[in-house]
Order: C-alpha cells, then sequence, then structure tokens
C-alpha cells in the first residue's frame, strides 16, 4: 500500500463523495424549504409596519439568519452545477491522495467563495430593506430597482468576463491542468479558484434574486435550474445569450412602464 493512494478501487470515494454532494445539496433545499415557510409567516406580521417611516434596525440575530439563509441558498443553487467538475477534480487526484477527504476540501474551497458572497449579498440586503426598496416577503418593492437588476444581468451574458468564466465552468479539465496544486492546501486553493471563477459567471444571475423575493423559492429553483443548463447543458452557452436577450427585454419594458 502506498501512502494516500486508495488501493482497493478509488471509484468507492468517488461514489460516497458524489452521493455527499447530492445529499449536501438536498439538505440545503429542506432548510430553505422550511425557511421559506417561517419567513411567509414573518413577512404576514411584518405588512404591519408597511407604513412605519424607517423600517427598524437589523438586529445581530437578524443579521445572522439571513446570511445563514443566503449561504444556504448558495449551496443549493450552486453545488449541483458544479459536482461534476468537484468529481473531475477527485479523479485527477485520487494519485496523490485518499479520494474522499481532498474532495470535500477542494468543495470547501469552492464553497468558501459563495460564503463571502453571501456575507456582500447580506448587507446589500440590509441596504435595500432599510431603503424600503424590498417588501416583507424581500421582493422588490422598485420597477426600476427590479428593471435595472434584469438590464444588468442581460447585458452580463454578453460581455467577454462572462464568456470566459463560463468557459472555464463548462470545461474544468483545462483549468484544472494549467492550474494543478499539489496536496490540501493545494486542494483547498483550486476549489477557491474555481468558486472565483463561477462567481465571475453567475453573480449577476444572483442579485435577480432581489426581483421576485429572495425566497420565493419556484424563483430561487428557475435561476439554480438556469444556472445548470448554462454551465452543463450542450448549448448552455447559446440559451445565455437568448435569456440575456430577454433579460433586457423585460428589465426594460418595466422601467418604460414604471415612467
Amino acid at each position: 500500500m502506498t501512502g494516500g493512494v486508495d488501493p482497493v478501487n478509488p471509484r468507492h470515494g468517488r461514489f460516497a463523495a458524489a452521493a455527499g454532494l447530492v445529499g449536501v445539496s438536498l439538505l440545503a433545499w429542506i432548510y430553505l424549504w422550511i425557511d421559506a415557510g417561517r419567513m411567509v409567516s414573518m413577512s404576514d406580521g411584518g405588512m404591519a409596519m408597511a407604513g412605519m417611516a424607517t423600517p427598524p434596525p437589523w438586529s445581530v440575530g437578524t443579521f445572522l439568519l439571513t446570511f445563514v439563509m443566503w449561504s444556504v441558498m448558495m449551496v443549493g443553487m450552486m453545488l449541483p452545477s458544479a459536482t461534476p467538475a468537484i468529481l473531475l477534480y477527485a479523479s485527477m487526484a485520487r494519485e496523490d491522495r485518499p479520494v474522499l477527504p481532498v474532495t470535500w476540501v477542494f468543495a470547501t474551497g469552492y464553497l468558501a467563495v459563495w460564503t463571502a458572497f453571501s456575507l456582500a449579498a447580506t448587507i446589500l440586503h440590509g441596504l435595500l430593506e432599510a431603503l424600503r426598496l424590498l417588501t416583507p416577503a424581500m421582493a422588490s418593492a422598485s420597477a426600476v430597482m427590479s428593471g435595472s437588476l434584469l438590464i444588468v444581468a442581460g447585458v452580463y451574458q454578453w460581455l467577454p468576463v462572462k464568456d470566459a468564466c463560463l468557459r472555464n465552468c463548462r470545461s474544468p479539465l483545462q483549468f484544472f491542468l494549467f492550474h494543478w496544486r499539489p496536496g490540501v492546501a493545494g486542494a483547498f486553493r483550486m476549489g477557491a479558484e474555481h468558486g472565483v471563477i463561477c462567481l465571475g459567471c453567475c453573480w449577476a444571475l444572483m442579485l435577480l434574486l432581489f426581483t421576485a423575493g429572495v425566497m420565493n423559492l419556484l424563483w430561487v429553483a428557475l435561476i439554480a435550474a438556469f444556472v445548470f443548463i448554462e454551465k452543463l447543458a450542450r448549448h448552455g452557452r447559446l440559451a445565455g445569450r437568448l435569456t440575456g436577450v430577454a433579460l433586457v427585454v423585460v428589465g426594460a419594458g418595466l422601467m418604460i412602464g414604471q415612467g
């Protein structure tokens, strides 16, 4: 037996990793389902505060709960489309380290980036709420804001930076070949680098959660499904560009209607 290599069957480690990734994704969606029900109850009570001149400031507890909500949401939305890349990494790393631990180190690095995004989104969430741009149900209260977010996301679908990031998300093998780093620290760093690429691909789409509602699970699922298709389907790039046009049209329509 040589150090670190799975001498029996490396496939067992990759299967366990795949099952674990699916399980974590399912747990995230279950949490969101339960949290959505809680938010509905709270928003009913929050309607009574709609006439207040300024919403009450967030407590530390509210900030932490919102941060957890965003973090879990990013796990549920992004981990499924990242699973093929994570398992590809596991296949390439099996000669060096036990498959299961190193795969989770890579996944942890990936999710660390989306956790950082969740922190930024939480701060933005609090700011929008303080400016009364969100309803108690955490949906946009401004057609101008909704239209602007839709237009930004639609235009971004056509920018070269989007193309570069999506190309690496769709073909992670090239990323691994040119950015390989051995060891546990290398696994975490590669996961974080891949997470940054995915963030560059999807950040504008994630901000669309503020339009129809941060905890509107149908809207959350639609965006997650679109990300999955764009990153993994054969004609995902074309679908992304066409969707970009549609987002700009809808966003412009909202802003014109408001005017």
